[in-house]
């Protein structure tokens, strides 16, 4: 029993057998699916994608990737957009000093809106973080003074002072197929080190295919290999890993109702 807590059901790559690619997840183990929105103008793709399957959920808000492409929408009104009962989560939001996109200081000021935005409506904000451990930090700690949010740093490929500062701020770190890579030694030792009941497991798809699928084209269904290395690391059986994960992923996202499976557990 998995959930992929990160994925982008609404990308073009999936357009031409979008049905198949969640009936593999099923196959494979997958009890729910969060496809995470990217621009908040796109809102309504990837609500109608949620409304056509039962077990898929989504959130709203803007990648920092795009943050100057929508630098003014207010904190009201992504909490208006998220009243959607399908609708589980605020982000993805955050900073990306990698690709560098948007100016920083839009991105900055975008990233606190969708903290504001996760505040006031008592849902987990998804956190982008790349190459901007410093700044990404500051922001959480400054932010977390303000007043209470949840949240998670997605796709954690940051060093372990950002690990640090995420738990310590009580929030939660979630692993991609990255953590499967061969040169990822140092991510798994960070992985090694997060409290079981702060883990999430993710796809990102369709990005970041884990090993052995490495260099096609990323689905849901392929959780299941991320949860195997990070599983191996924390010293634990896929199996449970699975049942944590799952638990994790409910307890976060605490508006997405459990599956039958997991509520019976």
């Amino acid at each position: 029993m998995l959930i992929d807590s990160h994925c982008h059901l609404d990308f073009p790559e999936f357009a031409p057998e979008r049905d198949a690619v969640v009936a593999r997840a099923r196959a494979a183990g997958l009890v729910r699916m969060i496809t995470i929105s990217t621009r908040i103008d796109k809102y309504d793709d990837v609500k109608a994608i949620a409304e056509a399957y039962d077990d898929v959920f989504f959130t709203v808000g803007t990648h920092p990737h795009q943050a100057h492409l929508d630098p003014e929408t207010s904190a009201a009104r992504i909490v208006e957009l998220a009243q959607h009962p399908r609708c589980v989560g605020i982000g993805e939001a955050g900073l990306d000093y990698h690709y560098d996109q948007a100016p920083r200081d839009v991105a900055a000021r975008v990233f606190r809106t969708h903290i504001a935005a996760a505040r006031l409506s008592g849902l987990p904000l998804v956190i982008h973080a790349r190459d901007a451990d410093d700044d990404v930090a500051a922001i959480l700690k400054d932010e977390m003074g303000k007043g209470a949010f949840t949240a998670l740093l997605h796709c954690f490929t940051a060093g372990p002072a950002l690990a640090a500062t995420a738990l310590n701020l009580g929030l939660s770190i979630s692993f991609s197929g990255v953590v499967t890579f061969k040169n990822s030694d140092a991510l798994r030792a960070i992985a090694a080190t997060v409290p079981l009941d702060r883990i999430l497991v993710e796809t990102d798809a369709p990005f970041l295919a884990p090993i052995p699928h490495r260099g096609k084209r990323n689905e849901p269904a392929f959780v299941a290999h991320t949860a195997a290395a990070v599983a191996a690391v924390k010293g634990v059986s896929p199996s449970e890993l699975g049942a944590v994960t799952t638990a994790n992923v409910l307890r976060l996202f605490s508006k997405m109702p459990a599956p039958v499976q997991a509520a019976a557990a």
